[in-house]
């Protein structure tokens, strides 16, 4: 009993023993330190594409990644500000008040600890298959759109030019292009492309360098010594120093109910992305996960990223691999991370003025390149066309749509929930005979030879009150294409549920069918199946004799009973 309430309310009782051990303590320092340097130029980059002033990136990287490795599962997780949850609480935030004003960072504010209570309700309710609802397909779509729109939402940075803000993303890319067309701000190009060139070349030919903080480093001496704000240049300026202080942020009810639809697509997309980066690296440290703690130590972050001053946060897959490729062993480099990052507020800020935007700009650009993935999409229009056509729908709506972004998942989430429907409405139901290796196959996949009066069935799926009918009409096509009929065997291993609509559509077949003179026979049905068809009397109804554990068990039945009326040594259902 002592042991499972460590378990379940301090997970990190799980590792800090480890700590004990020099080693694992040597790695885990120079892991969080390793990833405080990629996070740091990161986070204020990642602040400004939310639409927020950079240092409040900093804020969501000090206590966020701490809280997270102490009440999470993952033991390598890196949490702290990402691109796709970056861009979904601009586009949040958007028609509530304009970007970068009080308003908008109060709502930034409040917007993460209502992500965060979301996500712990679900955490302490268990509730972690909630994020199955984002299928694959909906989530590739929306993070090829969403990279996109990240990308183009900083050519203005690169090119040096502001445009004015269009009711749609595409309108206010196509004005930043005709601005940079005659209103290029060069030193502010080149200044991006040397960032660039820097991070490209250093992580081709110096990869184990932290190729951001050098690019990072570099145009802010440059920036410094060239005087580049004085010549027209922007830079992030003035960052206060110290560590964000604990504040309540002002619960306007009218706001939050504007905010509750965005809360939840962020709670969602952001978990799924979290919980997908552990997955990966639990596979490949064999660390046990639960879902549930994870959704608890990530809500939790966020609800104390709102608390002092940040926005809403999650895992990322960058510094995770960064991360785990340092050495992490246990969360203590997360709050290692945390701690560097505290130390970098309270000390380095005013080295960080003259950083250029443009560097930001490029270090987000070449961040989410890697979002852009094709090659899923494609996959899964192979594995099956809807849901390709789920995936393209869902980028092609993201896109249109924006910085209306919640709406392109919506969306998505809600054609994956109907597929899901109409495909349990409509399982696969074929009729089976013997094939030539002595096994049961599908008779128009394999065009084999049926009995007259025996038939086998196989219904592949939960038989219950959305599909009952459906049901009960391929029986009956069987009945009426066979005039002789006198069994029908139903195979159901593939039936995993039976509910009431399901039972009374069986029940009242059976009768129907035995009136005409054809007997309902039922083979290899699972547990689920059974309790259910004892609890209502069924199987006393259609007679216990007419169930079998095995297909050829209910042969044997059928062809005892036709007696020598009907040549089983024919029969093409019979084994070879």
């Amino acid at each position: 009993m002592l042991r499972s309430v460590p378990g379940r309310f301090t997970p990190f009782f799980a590792w800090i023993g480890q700590l004990r051990n020099s080693d694992t303590l040597r790695a885990d320092l120079i892991a969080g330190i390793t990833v405080a340097l990629v996070l740091i130029p990161q986070s204020m980059a990642y602040a400004q594409l939310a639409g927020l002033p950079a240092y409040y990136g900093l804020y969501a990287s000090f206590l966020p990644p701490i809280v997270a490795a102490l009440f999470g599962s993952s033991y390598q997780l890196a949490t702290g500000p990402v691109a796709v949850v970056s861009l979904l609480t601009a586009a949040s935030l958007h028609p509530l008040a304009a970007t970068g004003t009080a308003g908008f960072v109060a709502y930034a504010i409040l917007l993460a600890v209502m992500v965060g209570i979301f996500q712990m309700t679900l955490g302490f309710l268990r509730l972690g298959v909630v994020v199955d609802l984002l299928s694959h397909p909906v989530v590739v779509g929306f993070t090829n759109a969403g990279a996109l729109i990240i990308a183009t939402s900083q050519l203005g940075k690169l090119f040096g030019v502001t445009a004015a803000k269009a009711e749609h993303h595409y309108e206010t890319v196509h004005n930043t292009l005709l601005a940079a067309m005659d209103q290029t701000h060069w030193p502010t190009f080149w200044m991006a492309v040397l960032a660039l060139t820097l991070m490209l070349g250093m992580k081709r030919y110096f990869p184990k360098l932290p190729n951001v903080l050098v690019a990072v480093a570099l145009t802010t001496l440059l920036s410094w010594v060239t005087r580049f704000e004085l010549a027209g240049g922007s830079v992030v300026g003035r960052i206060p120093e110290g560590l964000p202080g604990f504040s309540l942020p002002h619960f306007d009810f009218s706001i939050m109910g504007q905010l509750v639809t965005s809360a939840v697509v962020i709670a969602l997309i952001g978990f799924m992305e979290a919980i997908a980066i552990a997955k990966a690296m639990a596979a490949k440290t064999r660390q046990r996960l639960d879902t549930n703690q994870e959704l608890v130590g990530q809500g939790l972050s966020n609800v104390v990223s709102g608390l002092f001053s940040g926005y809403p946060v999650s895992g990322s897959f960058s510094r995770s691999a960064v991360n785990i490729d340092a050495g992490a062993r246990t969360g203590f480099s997360s709050v290692v991370t945390g701690i560097v990052v505290a130390v970098a507020l309270l000390f380095l800020t005013p080295l960080l003025y003259h950083l250029p935007n443009a560097t930001l700009g490029a270090v987000i650009i070449l961040a989410v390149v890697n979002l852009v993935k094709v090659q899923p999409v494609i996959h899964a229009w192979k594995a099956e066309h809807q849901d390709g056509v789920i995936s393209v729908i869902t980028f092609v709506l993201t896109l249109i749509l924006a910085p209306h972004l919640e709406w392109g998942i919506v969306t998505g989430v809600g054609l994956s929930i109907l597929l899901f429907f109409i495909r349990s409405m409509r399982p696969r139901v074929a009729e089976l005979s013997r094939y030539s290796d002595g096994t049961m196959r599908d008779i128009s996949v394999h065009r084999l030879p049926t009995s007259e009066k025996i038939a086998v069935v196989r219904f592949d799926g939960s038989l219950y009150f959305g599909n009952a009918g459906y049901f009960e009409d391929k029986i009956l096509e069987v009945v009426a294409s066979k005039p002789a009929l006198k069994y029908i065997i139903i195979d159901g291993e593939g039936i995993n549920q039976l509910d009431s609509t399901g039972e009374e559509v069986l029940h009242h077949l059976a009768e129907r069918l035995q009136s005409n003179g054809i007997h309902i026979l039922v083979a290899r049905m699972k547990k689920q199946f059974m309790d259910t068809i004892r609890a209502t009397g069924l199987i006393e109804k259609m007679g216990e004799r007419h169930f079998f554990a095995r297909i050829q068990n209910a042969l044997d039945y059928a062809w005892d009973s036709l007696g020598e009326s009907y040549d089983r040594r024919a029969c093409p259902l019979r084994r070879q």
